[in-house]
Formats: C-alpha cells, structure tokens, sequence
C-alpha cells in the first residue's frame, strides 16, 4: 500500500529524471550487473527465510559426522 502512495506522488517526469541521474551515476554497463547481485541476493534472502538453505546445510554435515 505504501508503494503505491509513493508511486502516486512521482509523476512521468520525476521518474525519468530520476532514472537519468542513476544512468549518469552509475552507467550504462554497471547497472546490469547491480540487478543481477540484487536478484542473487534477493534469492539467497527467499531460500533463507524458507528454510531450504537449511536443510542443505544439514544434509551437507551429515556425511562428515558419519567419518
């Protein structure tokens, strides 16, 4: 709810001035590989909070306690 109140406020051109100064600030190459980190994190994030990495982890220790 509070993305769209924010996303109201902003009309066409506040966001393209915004988009044009993270152009400038970072560049046109540099941009593509933040999402690709924010997506990995963002992902890392999912399977922590889900429980998955977990149950890999205890999966992982398991053959190592057996030796």
């Amino acid at each position: 709810m509070t993305l769209a109140i924010l996303i109201g406020m902003f009309g066409h051109w506040e966001i393209l001035v915004i988009v044009l100064i993270v152009l400038l600030l970072f560049g046109g190459r540099k941009i593509p590989e933040m999402m690709k980190g924010m997506g990995k994190g963002i992902r890392s994030f999912k399977k922590g909070m889900s429980g998955e990495d977990d149950e890999e982890t205890k999966d992982k220790e398991l053959p190592d306690k057996k030796e």
